[in-house]
């Protein structure tokens, strides 16, 4: 007996791939530059974006992880990105704050970061960007539902990161990470989750109704 196995290609085969960020850059002017020098301005462009959702942090008594903006800001560069750009962009963040910039939440920076309550969080925020990435590049972006789904897993993701992260880190049991790293923020996460799974249809739909020749 075999089994039909659903397609994760929400698009045609000739868009496939093809992410927002492909449509960001008009025409005219990526006919100017470069792919190499077009596709850095993009990846630039998410680590910008990266940097000032960080900006936004709140200390939660009782945890040493503070709320952000930063996993919201890590969907949305995923998603307009995609796998690669999104990937780069999570990952050289990251690795500017490693090397001291105080790029991170509440203007930190440094290998101790990396290393400490909060590092699993950041290397989530780069696999999250690559998964949500490359589910945009297979058009889950393009309808609420798929954008839900892409959202909800690069969320997920971070957590499965950065939980287990925290408690190694912090000598925690497994309850009270899950009480101090993800119970305070499952409410808050749900809004942004639902926030970018809402702005990635509506910024497609303004997408196709602009001119062609954009």
């Amino acid at each position: 007996m075999s089994y039909a196995v659903p397609s994760l290609v929400r698009v045609p085969l000739t868009e496939k791939g093809l992410t927002i960020a492909d449509f960001l850059v008009p025409v005219r002017v990526g006919e100017r530059v470069s792919p190499l020098v077009r596709h850095g301005g993009l990846v630039a462009a998410g680590i910008a974006l990266l940097i000032l959702a960080s900006r936004v942090a709140i200390p939660i008594p009782g945890t040493p992880v503070p709320f952000v903006l930063t996993n919201f800001g890590v969907l949305v560069v995923g998603g307009s990105l995609g796998l690669r750009r999104g990937a780069t962009a999570a990952l050289g963040y990251v690795l500017l704050g490693a090397l001291g910039l105080p790029v991170f939440a509440e203007s930190r920076g440094g290998i101790a970061v990396l290393l400490g309550a909060s590092g699993g969080y950041l290397l989530g925020f780069i696999a999250a960007a690559s998964l949500v990435g490359r589910l945009a590049e297979l058009g889950w972006d393009r309808r609420f539902g798929g954008a839900i789904g892409a959202t909800l897993l690069g969320t997920a993701v971070i957590y499965l990161i950065g939980v287990p992260w925290l408690a190694v880190t912090a000598g925690l049991s497994a309850g009270d990470a899950i009480a101090k790293g993800l119970a305070p923020f499952v409410i808050a996460d749900v809004v942004k989750l639902l926030a970018a799974a809402v702005l990635f249809p509506a910024t497609w739909w303004v997408v196709g109704r602009r001119p062609s020749d954009r």
